[in-house]
């Protein structure tokens, strides 16, 4: 039986207002996520990855942020429709979230037991001798060496691999059914990095949460993700199992993430590729595919107009690329990839 789609995001439009315009962050994006599943949303700084994930937990700024349509159906229930207060019942509950520098969110004043039990009593009715059997439950299931020593310290008594632990001890200690993780192993090294993502593997299948992966690095969804959204500027430009987007990319924005990751299956390393220039100004974005002015196979159609979805054999793959349309393909008798 195939699982069911937990969360939903249809068209999602996110603003932020600004002194010089509106800041178009996300426009249009649509992505959704399984039972039980990982989904990778892939992309540079500035692309509007963490904005969609943080206006579906209901964490974007109110004063200068507002959402322009859309929705966010999680269970069936548009999220977008809730009251903050109506929200809070979700946030660190149903839906919770792994923030990108755990030295920037954690408390330094509360020690980290304190801080690990804080959600758990404020979603239930627990006593604090409950909320810390639970705390040391969790800590143990994360493999953090003694925990009632843990409990005790302060998050600048603790190494950066320890403090991503507490903060995903955090998120999973009222038993979420989503656990969004943005950008979890940024600060940490190679060695930490590959033990918090094989944490999070663990954990998804002991606690059957489902997972939200955001990264700019394709080699961390690697071995994570089952799905994965490549985005750029505030808009999904491809889609599909990980498996045929890290084999079969049809976008060129897509080749050049892979490009510059370097490859482990190679005896002579060529140069990692950098795409050039930089992302598009969010405030007044082209006209066409906001990618042209860096792809270096952009033609006079994708300047002028946004390119259609097109799909592809494998299932639910697509990509927004003029490249791959049938009229561009019949004219060059292959696409751009398979010349290469």
């Amino acid at each position: 039986m195939e699982n069911r789609k937990l969360l939903e995001v249809k068209d999602l439009v996110v603003h932020f207002d600004t002194f010089q315009g509106a800041v178009q962050a996300v426009r249009g994006v649509s992505w959704y996520l399984k039972e039980k599943e990982t989904v990778a949303i892939v992309g540079e700084s500035g692309c509007g990855k963490t904005v969609s994930i943080q206006t579906v937990i209901g964490l974007n700024p109110r004063k200068n942020g507002s959402v322009r349509g859309g929705e966010v159906l999680f269970e069936g229930k548009d999220l977008l429709a809730l009251t903050q207060k109506e929200m809070r019942e979700y946030q660190g509950n149903q839906l919770s979230i792994i923030f990108q520098d755990p030295f920037t969110f954690l408390n330094p004043t509360m020690t980290v037991g304190e801080q690990i039990m804080e959600p758990y009593l404020l979603h239930s009715r627990a006593s604090r001798q409950e909320a810390r059997a639970r705390a040391l439950e969790i800590l143990r299931l994360i493999s953090l060496p003694n925990p009632e020593e843990t409990m005790k310290r302060y998050p600048h008594q603790l190494s950066g691999g320890m403090r991503q632990r507490v903060m995903v001890a955090m998120a999973l200690i009222c038993d979420p059914k989503i656990l969004f993780a943005d950008e979890p192993t940024t600060a940490l090294d190679v060695t930490i990095q590959a033990q918090i993502m094989e944490l999070m593997n663990g954990l998804k299948e002991k606690l059957n949460t489902s997972i939200v992966l955001i990264t700019h690095d394709m080699g961390v969804v690697a071995n994570m993700a089952e799905r994965i959204y490549v985005m750029y500027a505030g808009k999904i430009v491809e889609h599909g199992d990980a498996e045929t987007v890290f084999h079969h990319p049809k976008h060129p924005y897509t080749w050049g993430l892979l490009g510059s990751v370097p490859r482990l299956d190679e005896r002579i390393q060529s140069e990692l590729y950098s795409i050039p220039g930089t992302p598009p100004d969010l405030i007044a974005p082209p006209k066409g595919c906001a990618f042209a002015a860096r792809c270096r196979y952009a033609k006079q159609i994708c300047r002028k107009c946004e390119p259609p979805r097109i799909g592809f054999e494998e299932p639910e793959h697509y990509a927004y690329c003029w490249l791959n349309h049938p009229e561009c393909i019949r004219r060059n008798g292959v696409t751009v990839r398979e010349e290469e």
